[in-house]
């Protein structure tokens, strides 16, 4: 027999006064306890002691005896392997002994180490484990049994994939059984567990499952009513996922559940009814939702909009109930700053009205992500409750049903839109904001009465109507951009600007959101306005707290990005740069609010062009030092981790896109800046960034490499050797932005470098070949593969002619719908020239060609020549009759447009 193990009375007692002290809130003591738990860590027996405390010292105190079982928890998972065999034994035997303790706290704790265990890949090497906790299912202690569900429940959540498998005897053709008999215990606590576990195994089709699926779902229908709420939240969430995974079993009972659902949308406990609200968003994406749901529109649509009200709490946390704070002493909670994420900058190409690239939905393109009101919340509601899910699933349900939702809706809008209570009233523009996309058809006569009604909400005295009201008619924009400037646009702009100097912080958020919204929408129509404009938006900076300054910026930015040009007037200048410039001299180099302001001037630096001049300077200088900061204090933390910490790379990422910025803008004016930097050897630092998951600084730098190429080639001639294989190993389309905007930058380099380019063209043209031939490839990075595959083409035609019969009907569709621009024409000129190295390369896809040229709208006259020559010529090559036979399949529109610019 061996010697059971005892605890020594001394180390138990120094245990127990480490434990009490860890709770003081002292932090130094704190600390002190640290250290000395690490030191503890040294002596073998420790973990015994832990354990020992926390199932066997039934006298001392619930939180101190957990706290004993969470520090084991820790050392378990990180350093589990390296315990003594007899350590672990003792371990585990203790668990299993205590997970009946009568205390749930102990419980839980004891399941949790358990998990841990398991999880260390010791189900395998702990075989008594299941078998022992399936056998405690049937104890008639309850304490027992539930701990047993607890810690099962645990390890359901953590190995689930690990049940199901062959490596342990597929432990779950037992387990579900055993669970789906506790469906009907009398503690609904156990319930719970029961359906807890099983649902677990629901997404992964796990075959054990599936075998009994029909007792699962009759099971379920038994709970269906339960009196405990956390049970019917389990049921609601089983419905939810077999909706995804078994509707096949679910159809002959939808129209039961659809009527069950209904009522626990409506169930007095938000946790359940947001889980049940789930359900119809669900239900949308299956193509059984229009037919299975249409006869009960008129009973859902009132509970959804009814679940987008506020409720009693969340208007006092949100003080609803005040009508201003922006003015309050308190400044913004840094906690409420949520993270951003800046869009790197990508080289798109801008492609001809009607090339289906418009966007018809009315919402505009940025909406995907704030559909049903997610900008009129607030980060201290938590992220996604009954209102958000409410409002998403008569988003999803406009989207589906699309005007045939609007004769059951309308009754509801009339109803709420004019209550005189302001909570249902808000609830009502939140759901005419939800079906802004999908119903937008049906909508539009409706428009010229709603958006006046709407304007005149963003005066309501209650400040979460007038942010749900910025927030509504921004997903009416588009529509509002396209009528008559007097009777909408203008007065919505006006009263939108209003709400942008509002006094309380949630409207300026809402309004300011809304307006970059409508910019994007209105573009250049925003141009007789801009002195307006940019007055309120810079009265803002003087105005806003933290959270709302870095919504100001965008705002800025999207203005800028809309009009361009036009906001190059010294007035303009004078309005918008000095508050810019003096944030941009108070923020410290390693302060993350720099990143919305690099966003911010970069656009204004595009827009502004030569206006930018007077401050380019000092921005291109502190641009090229945090790229440089950045590079080194990576080199720093590669060479000694634990000296110094990894840098936060967005830093160097946003510096080379307004660097980006400045280059597009400024054009040559940048070369002296470029010539007295080190920027050219920083670049070649930063297209080598070997970072995988943060690539964004590579897709950053071959930008910047693209746009210095076209600013200042001078600089970058040197380098080209050492740049051109770099970029050639970057030609990956499974980085998208990566391969785009290195495809980009060599078809720029090209057009500069000449005839010289034809040594580095075995680098690159494979490659590019190989993207335009790769089936789905995103449109961008193949209109802008055929563009530098022509370039290539027009300084290296004898180089690229050859392999011409593999990319040319891939190109020319590729390019017909692009406007003329000069990336168009260099390209053209390329391929003619390859036709004319290799005019039977082009034989094969010939009316391709002919629907290309036909794309141009005003080609230069010496490009059009080039085109009649070469339909002139294969005309005379093929003769007359086969000529006619070939034009006779031609579209009448593409004939016409052809013997209208060649004469053919």
């Amino acid at each position: 027999m061996k010697m059971e193990w005892k605890p020594e009375q001394e180390g138990l007692r120094q245990i127990l006064t480490l434990l009490k002290e860890s709770q003081s809130p002292d932090t130094a003591t704190q600390r002190a306890v640290q250290q000395k738990l690490e030191e503890l860590n040294k002596y073998p027996d420790f973990n015994n002691y832990l354990i020992f405390v926390l199932t066997k010292l039934h006298n001392e105190e619930e939180p101190t005896r957990s706290l004993s079982g969470l520090i084991l928890k820790n050392n378990v998972k990180s350093h589990y392997n390296s315990f003594l065999p007899e350590v672990a034994e003792f371990i585990k035997r203790e668990c299993l002994s205590a997970v009946g303790d009568p205390s749930p706290l102990i419980r839980a704790t004891v399941g949790i180490i358990i998990t841990t265990i398991a999880s260390k890949g010791e189900l395998t090497s702990w075989p008594e484990l299941l078998p022992a906790l399936c056998q405690m299912l049937d104890s008639q202690d309850y304490n027992v049994c539930e701990g047993a569900f607890g810690a099962l429940q645990k390890i359901c959540e953590d190995t689930t994939e690990l049940l199901d498998s062959d490596a342990l005897n597929r432990p779950l053709n037992v387990l579900i059984p055993k669970f789906l008999q506790f469906f009907r215990h009398s503690s609904p606590k156990i319930r719970c567990h029961a359906i807890a576990c099983v649902n677990y195994f629901i997404l992964g089709r796990t075959q054990a499952l599936m075998m009994h699926i029909d007792a699962f779902i009759e099971n379920l229908f038994h709970l269906a009513a339960d009196e405990d709420a956390d049970v019917r939240k389990n049921v609601c969430h089983a419905l939810v996922l077999l909706l995804e995974v078994r509707l096949d079993r679910l159809i002959p009972h939808l129209p039961n559940i659809i009527e069950y659902m209904l009522v626990r949308t409506q169930d007095p406990e938000e946790g359940v009814a947001l889980e049940a609200c789930e359900f119809w968003l669900s239900l949308a994406e299956q193509n059984v939702c229009r037919e299975v749901l249409g006869p009960r529109l008129p009973a859902l649509l009132p509970v959804l909009v009814r679940g987008m009200r506020y409720s009693e709490m969340d208007v006092i946390l949100l003080r609803g109930d005040r009508d201003d704070d922006a003015d309050d002493a308190e400044p913004d909670r840094e906690s409420d700053i949520r993270p951003r994420f800046h869009k790197p900058r990508s080289h798109t190409i801008k492609h001809n009205a009607g090339a289906g690239d418009s966007n018809m939905s009315g919402g505009g393109e940025s909406d995907d992500e704030d559909d049903g009101g997610a900008d009129a919340d607030d980060g201290s509601l938590s992220d996604w409750n009954l209102r958000k899910c409410s409002a998403a699933a008569l988003d999803v349900l406009a989207n589906v049903f699309g005007a045939d939702l609007l004769p059951v809706l309308f009754p509801i809008l009339k109803e709420t839109l004019f209550h005189e209570e302001w909570v249902i009233k808000e609830s009502g523009i939140l759901a005419l904001g939800a079906v802004a996309d999908g119903c937008m058809g049906g909508m539009v006569p409706h428009l010229p009465d709603l958006v006046p009604y709407l304007v005149c909400c963003l005066a309501e005295r209650k400040a979460l109507v007038r942010a749900i009201t910025c927030w509504t008619l921004s997903r009416y924009s588009h529509w509002i951009v396209s009528q008559s400037h007097d009777l909408y646009l203008r007065p919505v702009m006006t009263e939108l600007l209003k709400r942008v100097l509002d006094n309380n912080k949630r409207v300026q958020e809402a309004a300011c959101s809304a307006f970059a919204t409508l910019e994007e929408e209105a573009c250049t129509e925003l141009v007789p306005y801009l002195g307006y404009i940019l007055q309120t938006l810079v009265y803002a900076f003087s105005k806003y707290q933290h959270k709302n300054l870095l919504i100001l910026y965008d705002a800025i930015g999207t203005l800028a990005d809309s009009v361009g040009h036009h906001l190059n007037k010294q007035e303009y200048i004078n309005l918008l740069m000095p508050p810019l410039i003096t944030k941009w001299n108070v923020l410290k180099d390693e302060d993350k609010d720099l990143f919305p302001l690099l966003e911010c001037l970069s656009s204004v630096a595009t827009a502004l062009q030569s206006g930018f001049l007077p401050y380019c300077e000092p921005v291109f200088r502190r641009c090229v030092s945090l790229i440089e900061q950045t590079l080194n204090q990576n080199i720093a933390n590669s060479q000694s981790p634990e000296q110094f910490e990894a840098p936060d790379k967005d830093f160097m990422i946003v510096a080379l896109d307004l660097l980006s910025g400045l280059a597009e803008g400024l054009d040559g004016h940048i070369d002296h800046l470029v010539l007295n930097s080190n920027l050219m050897q920083l670049l070649y630092q930063c297209m080598q960034d070997p970072m995988p998951e943060v690539y964004l600084v590579r897709q950053s730098s071959f930008a910047l490499l693209g746009d210095l190429t076209k600013a200042c080639f001078q600089h970058v001639h040197p380098y080209i050797p050492e740049f051109l294989p770099i970029l050639g190993m970057n030609l990956n389309p499974e980085l998208i932005s990566v391969c785009n905007n290195a495809t980009w930058a060599i078809g720029e380099i090209s057009i500069k470098l000449g005839p010289e380019t034809s040594k580095y063209i075995p680098l690159v043209l494979n490659h590019l070949v190989e993207i335009i031939n790769k089936p789905n490839t995103p449109k961008t990075l193949l209109e802008n593969t055929a563009i530098t595959i022509g370039r290539l083409g027009y300084v290296c035609p004898h180089d690229v002619a050859p392999v011409l019969h593999q990319f040319v009907r891939q190109w020319c569709a590729s390019l017909r719908n692009i406007r003329d621009n000069d990336e168009k024409d260099s390209a053209f000129r390329g391929i003619c020239q390859m036709i004319q190295v290799n005019p039977g390369g082009v034989v094969p896809d010939f009316m391709f060609f002919c629907d290309a040229v036909a794309s141009w709208s005003h080609p230069k006259d010496d490009l059009k020549e080039m085109f009649t020559k070469i339909l002139h010529g294969f005309k005379n090559q093929v003769g007359e009759e086969n000529w006619r036979r070939f034009t006779d399949q031609f579209p009448m529109q593409l004939s016409a447009r052809l013997s209208a610019m060649c004469g053919i």
